[in-house]
């Protein structure tokens, strides 16, 4: 693999085939985040087929602010920027993202467009989980799911209260 380029590869292939340490990797990635903290091995073989790998270079567009919410993005490699943009192409940085975080969680729960743009502020690899999917899944495995939306609610909790303090911040500093 040439230095600073992820391989670009198939998907379907890519999770039908993989290794028992990528698939290590990707159950350490996921037991970093709420919504699957309390997964097992064999928790996460049963959500592989719904995981799609994508690779994003350098200052690509991962979604547009206003592009339908249709997935939840899990940074195996690189760096991700949210951007909200104004009039007068004003932008606010409203998040910078790197290996173990996630984003976009908002499209799992509601059928909103985004309100931000994600952009690879390094070449990235991303696990991306589509909404559909998810859906189907819960479907099919309701306790599993109700540990998925549990854990989305606790990342809703946490960026609400530390949005309490940042703005509660704004106004003391004044």
């Amino acid at each position: 693999m040439p230095e600073n380029k992820l391989n670009r590869q198939s998907s379907f292939f890519s999770n039908l085939f993989k290794t028992p340490a990528e698939k290590n990797e990707i159950l350490e990635l996921l037991k970093s985040t709420p919504p699957f903290r309390s997964f097992t091995a064999k928790d996460v073989d049963l959500l592989m087929p719904i995981m799609h790998n994508r690779i994003y270079a350098a200052n690509e567009y991962i979604f547009f602010q206003d592009d339908p919410g249709t997935a939840f993005y899990f940074i195996q490699e690189g760096e991700v920027s949210l951007e909200m943009s104004f009039k007068e192409e004003k932008k606010l940085q409203l998040g910078h993202y790197k290996k173990g975080d996630f984003f976009g969680e908002l499209a799992m729960l509601e059928n909103e467009r985004r309100f931000a743009s994600a952009i690879a502020v390094k070449d990235s690899k991303l696990i991306v989980i589509f909404k559909p999917d998810l859906d189907e899944y819960i479907d099919k495995y309701p306790k599993k799911g109700v540990k998925v939306l549990r854990g989305i609610s606790q990342i809703f909790a946490h960026r609400f209260r530390q949005l309490n303090r940042d703005y509660i911040s704004f106004f003391l500093e004044k």
